[in-house]
């Protein structure tokens, strides 16, 4: 089942190399693969989520077809608001580690800043009942990606990027 899963993810990479987006039809790629549509959308739910920074549009019925869109890094804030929105009012430890693997990807901060960060927002560092610490969670981890892209545009005004 991995292997089947790595070969899509890398097929799906391979077809969007140099596009944004790219279009699918979730049947078509599982006859090419002799798979069932659920491991393509195991593939597309694993693979190609916010996390790892992708979209996912889906249209459904006759000539549907899945729209996979590549999030870009810009200066304009499309990465920070996608990210603000996925944190949410409240966020898992997982969910908050798979952001800032997100920023990680992004060059957006080091590694050692992503561990910093996920120290920040680990269950250690959250003292609290387990009832608030997600909302507490999406709290720090919201005000840590603000700074995060104002680091990157404070750098990026420094010629440092």
């Amino acid at each position: 089942m991995a292997q089947l899963s790595d070969t899509i993810e890398q097929f799906i990479l391979s077809l969007m190399e140099d596009d944004r987006q790219i279009d699918l039809r979730r049947n078509e790629l599982a006859q090419h693969f002799g798979c069932a549509p659920s491991q393509i959308n195991y593939v597309l739910a694993t693979r190609f989520s916010v996390d790892h920074g992708y979209l996912i549009e889906s249209q459904r019925g006759g000539g549907g077809f899945v729209r996979i869109v590549r999030i870009q890094k810009r200066a304009d804030g499309n990465l920070l608001t996608v990210l603000l929105q996925r944190v949410g009012n409240s966020i898992s430890e997982e969910e908050a580690a798979g952001v800032i693997t997100q920023l990680r990807t992004a060059g957006l901060v080091t590694e050692n800043e992503a561990k910093l960060l996920r120290a920040g927002v680990g269950r250690n560092a959250l003292a609290l009942p387990v009832s608030a610490k997600d909302i507490l969670r999406a709290s720090v981890l919201r005000e840590m990606l603000v700074q995060v892209f104002r680091n990157y545009e404070e750098a990026k005004r420094s010629g440092d990027v």
